[in-house]
């Protein structure tokens, strides 16, 4: 894949997370990113512009087979209904949440995610309580076979598990003819992260295997209208 348009040759990329940063974002230099291995993260304190795209050095995925699912969890997922793109807004309002520690999602950042779900690239995933309270969720951007994951919640309260039975529903979903060729990245690996069975690899790995990801079918997306 040319990575040279965007962000330069990947052997002058510096070692580090951070490659880039820039004053624009919009939906196509976004999308370019996601092929190019990078990812947009703001830097409003920084002063290097507004925006910040990252490629890390070393990189947190999950292939699908590799989701490790309890029986505690299997037990708690029987308490939550799940649904595909009917509250996109709701999530990323969620995810957005000020308050929550280490939050990063500006106004930028809600544009052009709401206009990527808007062209069928950008999903989300909901949990719900049994008294109909969105409890949980994640968004993130599909392309080819690759699901790059952008954030996840959860309520506390009521949906203690429930970012967690979103995730189990988006590997559900994945799980096609296709589903040992996907994988869903999500960045960084945390501890919360690698005991669901994320691992890390290197910054080249990803991108030599980003190529052949990218090539895989889209998996088939149930649409629907976003009620919020």
């Amino acid at each position: 894949m040319n990575r040279l348009a965007v962000f330069g040759p990947v052997n002058q990329w510096p070692d580090q997370d951070l490659i880039a940063f820039s004053d624009l974002i919009n939906p196509p230099l976004v999308l370019d990113a996601y092929r190019s291995g990078v990812f947009p993260m703001p830097l409003p304190e920084a002063g290097f512009g507004q925006t910040g795209w990252w490629s890390p050095t070393r990189r947190g995925v999950l292939p699908l087979d590799a989701l490790r699912v309890t029986r505690s969890l299997r037990k708690s997922a029987k308490h939550y209904t799940t649904t595909v793109d009917v509250a996109f807004t709701d999530v990323m309002d969620a995810c957005a949440d000020p308050t929550r520690p280490h939050g990063w999602i500006d106004d930028s950042i809600r544009d052009v995610y709401t206009e990527l779900f808007a062209q069928g690239y950008c999903h989300s995933v909901e949990a719900w309580d049994r008294d109909g309270r969105l409890v949980g969720g994640l968004y993130g951007v599909a392309l080819g076979g690759l699901f790059a994951g952008e954030s996840m919640f959860h309520d506390p309260i009521h949906g203690r598990d429930a970012s967690k039975v979103a995730l189990m529903q988006l590997v559900e979903l994945l799980s096609d003819d296709y589903a040992e060729s996907r994988i869903i990245d999500v960045q960084w690996q945390t501890p919360h992260l690698a005991g669901l069975g994320v691992i890390e690899i290197d910054r080249s790995d990803y991108l030599d295997l980003l190529d052949d990801v990218l090539a895989v079918p889209e998996a088939h997306w149930p649409r629907r209208r976003d009620h919020a």
